[in-house]
C-alpha cells in the first residue's frame, strides 16, 4: 500500500478552494462541516485500527479530506455522498491527490439511510465525520443491514458520542446506548475541538469507536427488543412498570412481564442493560405478545 506521503492530504485552503471552484456553500440540511486539519485526519485513521485488506464505508465523504487520508491504508473505500455536487467532484479530487490509491474508490450518490445493502466487495470498517442531525439513525441503520461491518470509527457531536458510549446508570444512558450495545461494544475514542472545521460547528465533537459483537442469546428479533427500549424510554422518569404500560397492555401486564424476567418494576429504564431488554421482550412473547 502506497504511504501517507504519497497522498496529498487536505488543508484549510484547500477545502475553501475546492468549495469555491464548486461553488458550494456548506448546507445545515447536510449538516456539512468539512474536516479542514490534516493532523484530525491522520489521527482518525490512526485510531480506526485499519488492516491492509479492509474495505472501508465511508458517509458523507464530502470534499474529499478523510478520504485521501483513509485510500491508502485500505483495498478498498466505498463513498456514500447525498449531495450530488459532491459525489460527483471526489473521484477527481481523489485521482488528483492520492494517484494510484484512487483506483481503489467507490463513490455512491446515496442516502445512507436508504442503502440496504452494498455490491461487493462488502465494507468491514464503517469510517465517517457523520452529519450531527443524522449520526445515530446512519450508524443504527448500517450495523443493521451489513453485517460484514467488524468495525466503526466516526466523528460525531460531542453530546452524541456521550450518548452512544453511555452505560446502564449514566445520565447520558438512553436510547442510542442500548441499540449501539445491541450491534456492538463502544466506547469514547477522544475529543475534537471546532477549530477543525470549516465551517466551524458551535459544539465539540466526539470520536466514537465501537466492535461488532453477537447480540444478546434470545429467540425474539432485534425489531422486538427496540420497541421495548423504546416504551422504556419514551418516559424515562417514571417507573419501568408505568413506562411499559402501553406496550404491555396495562401496568399490571407489565408489572407481571418484568417479574417473569427477573426486573424489579420499580426500576427505570436508564438502570437496564441491553439484555435485560431482551429478556423482557422475550417475556412478553411467551405469554403471546
Amino acid at each position: 500500500m502506497p504511504s501517507d506521503s504519497a497522498v496529498s492530504l487536505l488543508g484549510s485552503a484547500e477545502v475553501r478552494a475546492l468549495a469555491e471552484r464548486l461553488n458550494l456553500r456548506p448546507t445545515k440540511q447536510w449538516g456539512q462541516n468539512f474536516v479542514v486539519d490534516p493532523n484530525t485526519v491522520r489521527r482518525i485513521v490512526r485510531l480506526a485500527d485499519l488492516e491492509p485488506g479492509d474495505h472501508v464505508l465511508e458517509v458523507g465523504p464530502g470534499l474529499g479530506s478523510l478520504t485521501l487520508g483513509l485510500l491508502p491504508q485500505v483495498a478498498g473505500l466505498t463513498a456514500l455522498e447525498v449531495d450530488p455536487v459532491l459525489a460527483s467532484a471526489l473521484p477527481t479530487t481523489v485521482s488528483d491527490r492520492a494517484g494510484p490509491a484512487s483506483q481503489r474508490l467507490r463513490v455512491l450518490h446515496a442516502d445512507a439511510l436508504r442503502v440496504d445493502e452494498l455490491a461487493d466487495p462488502q465494507p468491514t470498517v464503517l469510517v465517517a465525520n457523520l452529519p450531527y442531525n443524522v449520526a445515530v439513525p446512519v450508524v443504527l441503520h448500517l450495523l443493521g443491514c451489513l453485517p460484514s461491518v467488524r468495525g466503526v470509527l466516526v466523528m460525531v457531536q460531542w453530546e452524541v458520542a456521550e450518548r452512544l458510549a453511555a452505560g446502564p446508570g449514566s445520565r447520558t444512558y438512553g436510547v442510542p446506548s442500548v441499540k449501539a450495545a445491541w450491534h456492538a461494544q463502544v466506547a469514547l475514542a477522544g475529543r475534537v475541538g471546532r477549530s477543525v472545521f470549516w465551517p466551524a460547528p458551535h459544539v465539540d465533537s466526539g470520536l466514537v469507536r465501537m466492535s461488532r459483537r453477537d447480540p444478546p442469546s434470545t429467540q425474539v428479533t432485534r425489531e422486538q427488543v427496540f420497541a421495548v427500549v423504546d416504551a422504556a424510554f419514551a418516559q424515562r422518569r417514571k417507573t419501568l412498570r408505568a413506562a411499559l404500560a402501553g406496550w404491555a397492555g396495562g401496568a399490571g401486564e407489565a408489572e407481571t412481564l418484568l417479574r417473569s424476567a427477573g426486573i424489579d418494576p420499580s426500576r427505570r429504564g436508564e438502570q437496564l442493560g441491553v439484555a435485560d431488554f431482551a429478556a423482557l421482550a422475550e417475556a412478553r412473547e411467551a405469554q403471546g405478545g
